[in-house]
């Protein structure tokens, strides 16, 4: 038993999928989130600076004597090398990883969709990783710069009907091309996109397998924590989020990413001194 906490992180709020995602398999863990609000977004970024910030994010979760960390930002684990994750002091764990194994289960005809932030597209990470996992793959990735700050304003699966018929636009926009391509499975690539799950799904037809990076990594991570025994033994989790913006929006949109799991406080942190 470890009733140390699980770290996570993340650019901003997507992260949150991640964390609902691990309360509710593991009830009995505490967690300690991070979002780097007052630097987000990281997806239009360098790999520079992303990885500069990746390793701000790490330290200051490794200050807070976690038990293992979690990357759920999916332009953090393209960029992040896996040699320097190996390195540290306790087991890390990126979505991109995860996410590109459970496509390479689902896939028949071995036609895969990416979708993500450009730094993610860009970094072809997961184009890599399933080119290994699956002889003969192709793939068609596409950038979705507007999935971001719709879902962050709320335009999202269960909202009113003005507000979804504008995402649906967008939906059409950017995946006309992915669905024209005949993929069986569609990796959403980005945390904040299983926010749009349905529509998405709606969009592309029932044929079409979504993986969500965020439900896959918590699996993954669930499995690893017992593997190793590192359950914790506490009766109910704690989850304490950790912003480097003022927490008073982080608060609000909170709720939308965490649904029945919301609630825990919030404090701000100079990321700067990590």
């Amino acid at each position: 038993m470890d009733n140390r906490p699980i770290g996570v992180f993340d650019s901003g709020l997507g992260g949150l999928t991640g964390v609902r995602e691990l309360r509710k398999r593991l009830p009995h863990e505490d967690i300690i989130y991070f979002g780097d609000t007052g630097r987000v977004p990281y997806g239009s970024r360098s790999p520079e600076t992303i990885l500069q910030y990746a390793r701000q994010d790490v330290a200051f979760l490794l200050s807070k004597n976690v038990k293992c960390i979690m990357a759920a930002c999916g332009t953090v684990s393209s960029t992040y090398p896996a040699a320097e994750a190996a390195q540290l002091p306790v087991p890390y764990l990126g979505v991109v990883d995860a996410a590109a194994r459970e496509a390479a289960f689902v896939t028949r005809n071995r036609r895969i969709g990416v979708i993500g932030t450009a730094a993610t597209i860009r970094s072809r990470s997961y184009e890599k990783l399933l080119r290994q996992l699956v002889p003969g793959v192709e793939i068609t990735a596409r950038p979705c710069p507007l999935f971001v700050p719709l879902v962050e304003a709320g335009y999202v699966d269960h909202s009113e009907a003005g507000k979804q018929q504008i995402t649906k636009l967008v939906i059409a926009q950017y995946l006309t091309e992915v669905r024209e391509a005949g993929v069986d499975t569609l990796i959403l690539g980005c945390t904040h996109y299983p926010l749009l799950k349905s529509m998405i799904g709606e969009f592309m037809g029932p044929g079409v397998t979504l993986v969500d990076p965020a439900m896959t990594a918590a699996h993954h991570l669930e499995r690893m924590l017992a593997e190793r025994g590192l359950r914790a033994s506490h009766e109910n989790g704690q989850a304490h989020f950790y912003v480097s913006d003022v927490p008073d929006s982080f608060v609000q949109t909170a709720d939308l990413f965490l649904g029945e799991y919301k609630g825990g406080p919030v404090e701000q942190i100079a990321i700067d001194k990590y």
